[in-house]
């Protein structure tokens, strides 16, 4: 995977996910490369938002999955699609077991704001992150 530029303001891109093996790593290199000028704290903090929604992709829906990042002048915007509309994420929760459930607390915790939003066959869910 190429180097992407950086992200500028009002800019969005996006980066496709494999199909069933997770490359987490390559998707947080290539999200560390799109913001890499920004304060290392805001980038780790949008890297652990980004991995944490991607993770659920995997373990909770189906593919494709796709991740984008989109910047603004005060904050990043980052959303993940899948392809299981039904399997919505609730805070806290998980069919997981007692010991599963926390990802979306962090992920509330370290945005200004986070949703979903259903499309034809899939959802995505999102996130923004004050810059």
């Amino acid at each position: 995977m190429d180097a992407p530029e950086v992200l500028s303001a009002s800019a969005r891109t996006l980066h496709t996910l494999p199909e069933d093996v997770p490359d987490l790593s390559a998707m947080r290199s290539w999200v560390g490369a799109l913001l890499r000028d920004l304060p290392e704290d805001l980038r780790l903090d949008v890297l652990l938002v980004c991995t944490e929604l991607a993770s659920n992709s995997y373990e909770h829906a189906e593919g494709p999955r796709a991740v984008r990042v989109q910047r603004h002048t005060d904050f990043i915007r980052v959303e993940v699609d899948d392809h299981t509309p039904a399997e919505l994420p609730q805070l806290g929760e998980s069919r997981l077991g007692d010991c599963r459930g926390r990802g979306l607390i962090l992920v509330a915790n370290l945005s200004r704001c986070w949703g979903t939003r259903e499309f034809a066959g899939g959802k995505t869910v999102w996130a923004e992150i004050n810059a």
